[in-house]
């Protein structure tokens, strides 16, 4: 969320920001809660400051024998009683004006959006999203190409038909080549992004001098959330997009950043430590609600997907150019696997509620003859944090929120989509990016 301190400073910024996000929000409203709230806290911190003043008032006098080192306790005043029967009554009046105001100031607060960066350009739907950048050559056949669906299907790598069974639609099996392909995947980015070297040469590759070449620390995360959590991150909403635990306080995540940004709530972390940098592996799952006859071929939108994401926490001054990094390390890895791409800048209205700014990865799908997304990196200064309550300490100064990033490694559905697309042969094969040749033990094709 914000800070309160700056939408008071900023009041027609917030409201109009939060407007090209595609929020209406009242914020003379949440400023007319924060008045009120204020008062009223001032009223119950200057009640509570007397009643410990009469408090201590009681006297202590020396007993009649003080030889003995006892003392009598004299007894409060009838005056004394009276006001602390006041204090108490007025403490209770105030307590009980407060508690509707104050749930009512954090839930406008909390619904207020993160204002967008200024480089984020203005618009009102994901038409209005920018290609920044293309990258490789889409591939050209002699041969009509076929979908990825077509291709795993008639070879057996993918079944959907006996998984509709067990589980209902927008689920599959996995077989045979294809389950290497993406335990090949997955190695090489661990390997890659673990890489104090790699990360180091990305850096330079992008023009990204100054940043810390600090390698990432792989993580497995927990599969589920509370709902307090989940809520703190901002990521619970669309609900009808999310799995619940029945008879339990849990969700299932829709993605391993989900449980990733949490992991240091509640703590101050030292500014030596920084950047922290994550990279969690998990099969997410996603209602793909509002998606009825959309992709249902394939692999391409399904309620249950396996992915690598990237979190990290860093100082204010470093979280737009940590933004940049997870950018450059997506475009390195899709080009490492020399599969066509450009990078989309997103509009305002699609960055999403908790981001100050945005940017979508889209592989070329020869098959299919359009783009996929498959990599997405979000930046959100300290409105994560400032929920979760995340912060670092400089040296003698006040502990600071830190700021976070979250962007795909990879989605390793729609990574395989897109190989056996691009690298599909006429006889129905399809060859093996040179980059995770070694990771399948020298294959060459599947």
């Amino acid at each position: 969320m914000l800070d309160i301190r700056f939408i008071r400073e900023n009041a027609e910024t917030v409201e109009k920001k939060a407007e090209q996000k595609g929020y209406k929000v009242d914020v003379k409203h949440l400023l007319e809660l924060d008045d009120k709230r204020r008062s009223l806290l001032s009223e119950i911190e200057e009640l509570r400051a007397k009643r410990n003043e009469l408090s201590q008032s009681v006297s202590v006098s020396p007993s009649p024998s003080p030889e003995d080192g006892d003392q009598d306790i004299m007894p409060p005043s009838k005056e004394s009683i009276a006001e602390g029967r006041r204090i108490k009554e007025k403490l209770s009046k105030f307590g009980a004006e407060l508690e509707p105001v104050d749930r009512k100031f954090w839930a406008l607060l909390k619904a207020v959006p993160n204002m967008p960066t200024n480089d984020v350009p203005v618009g009102t739907s994901e038409a209005d999203n920018i290609v920044a950048k293309e990258w490789g050559e889409k591939p050209k056949f002699d041969f009509e190409p076929k979908t990825h669906w077509e291709i795993a299907e008639a070879r057996g790598l993918i079944d959907k038909e006996r998984a509709a069974k067990v589980t209902g639609s927008r689920f599959a099996y996995i077989k045979g080549d294809l389950v290497r392909l993406q335990l090949a995947i997955m190695q090489f980015v661990i390997d890659s992004l673990t890489s104090e070297n790699t990360i180091k040469k990305i850096i330079q590759e992008f023009g990204l001098k100054g940043l810390s070449s600090k390698p990432f620390v792989p993580v497995l995360p927990p599969l589920m959330i509370r709902t307090e959590v989940f809520d703190a991150m901002d990521r619970l909403e669309p609900k009808n997009e999310r799995y619940k635990i029945d008879s339990e306080d849990l969700w299932l995540q829709g993605s391993a950043e989900h449980t990733l940004g949490p992991f240091h709530m509640d703590e101050v972390l030292s500014a030596d430590e920084l950047p922290m940098r994550y990279l969690g592996y998990a099969t997410s799952f996603r209602r793909e609600a509002g998606t009825y006859g959309k992709d249902t071929e394939g692999i391409i939108r399904m309620h249950q997907f396996d992915k690598l994401e990237m979190e990290s926490f860093t100082l204010p001054e470093e979280g737009a150019r940590e933004h940049k990094l997870m950018i450059a390390i997506q475009e390195y890895l899709m080009q490492q696997l020399e599969l066509p791409y450009h990078v989309l800048k997103k509009c305002t209205a699609d960055i999403g509620k908790p981001n100050a700014s945005g940017v979508d990865l889209e592989v070329w799908l020869q098959g299919h003859k359009r783009y996929l997304e498959t990599h997405t990196a979000d930046y959100m200064t300290d409105y994560q944090t400032r929920r979760l309550n995340i912060k670092v300490k400089k040296m003698d100064k006040e502990p600071l929120f830190v700021h976070t990033n979250d962007a795909t490694a990879f989605a390793l559905g729609r990574t395989m989509i897109a190989i056996i697309e691009n690298y599909q042969q006429a006889d129905g094969t399809v060859q093996i990016p040179k980059a995770l040749q070694p990771y399948m033990h020298g294959q060459t094709s599947f």
